[in-house]
């Protein structure tokens, strides 16, 4: 089946196993040979020895902070830690010399005590309402993780018009939060300044750093302007390709980024007030 499927239908983007390609050196087939000789450019997904992508650590959309992006070996599942808290695979290693994001799994129709993957009749009432949808969309792309929903054709191989429904609530709402910042500037340095108008109200500040030339930002502040002092509002370490910081509405006439400790040039690609 490996061997047809790997074969005859073209380049594929991932095989997915989810830790059932173990090989010959464990009494399955040889499915990570099939595989590299069948398609070199596809994510394989997994076994011990490769895991090209890696698990956030639970399947419940979201990861902890901090996430970092890199990782201290090339295969997560046989270097994942403790079997119960899974730290390495939640929280990465700023120091890891792979890159290796963490993905952050759930399935749409897991709400209220169900956790179901795969459809079943009569189950609309278990999908997750859009703000649990929001909240893993902060706590998985705003902690520097990507963000993977289970969504899955009904009897007639159709996505369920409820699903869709709530999927396309979702992307708006992600439009809606995040397309339009109040301001937003970019660059490099330590420290970074965000002019507002006078006393506007912010409630989230959006932070990314440029990737292609790694993770560098271990810890920093953000202070906004009150009354003409700075004053801390948070304090954090990754950053990486996006970090959302949910604040408690303040009126504020400006925001300044402080880098305390960096590994390298800190590279700012955004730094945006909500």
């Amino acid at each position: 089946m490996v061997e047809e499927l790997t074969s005859g239908y073209g380049d594929l983007a991932i095989i997915w196993f989810d830790g059932g390609a173990h090989g010959p050196e464990q009494g399955g087939p040889d499915v990570q040979g099939i595989v590299e000789k069948n398609q070199p450019n596809t994510i394989f997904y997994h076994n011990l020895d490769r895991a090209d992508i890696r698990w956030g650590g639970s399947e419940s959309g979201t990861v902890p902070y901090p996430c970092w992006g890199t990782y201290h070996a090339p295969s997560w599942f046989a270097n994942r830690g403790d079997s119960i808290g899974f730290r390495p695979i939640k929280y990465g290693d700023p120091e890891g010399k792979y890159f290796m994001p963490a993905m952050s799994d759930a399935p749409l129709r897991g709400y209220n005590g169900r956790h179901e993957w795969f459809w079943e009749p009569d189950d609309e009432k278990h999908i997750f309402p859009l703000e649990n949808l929001m909240h893993m969309y902060e706590n998985s792309v705003g902690h520097n993780s990507t963000l993977i929903l289970g969504i899955t054709p009904d009897d007639r191989g159709l996505v369920p018009e409820a699903d869709a429904n709530r999927m396309k609530e979702f992307g708006d709402e992600v439009k809606r939060r995040y397309a339009a910042p109040i301001a937003e500037i970019a660059g490099n340095g330590n420290k970074l300044k965000l002019k507002l108008e006078k006393d506007v109200t912010i409630n989230q500040v959006v932070l990314q750093e440029d990737i292609r030339f790694g993770e560098r930002v271990r810890t920093f502040v953000l202070e906004g302007k009150v009354n003409g002092k700075w004053e801390k509002n948070y304090e954090g370490s990754s950053i990486g390709h996006k970090h959302i910081t949910v604040l408690e509405e303040m009126e504020v006439d400006g925001l300044r980024l402080k880098i305390k400790e960096s590994k390298g040039e800190p590279m700012i690609k955004a730094f945006k007030a909500y």
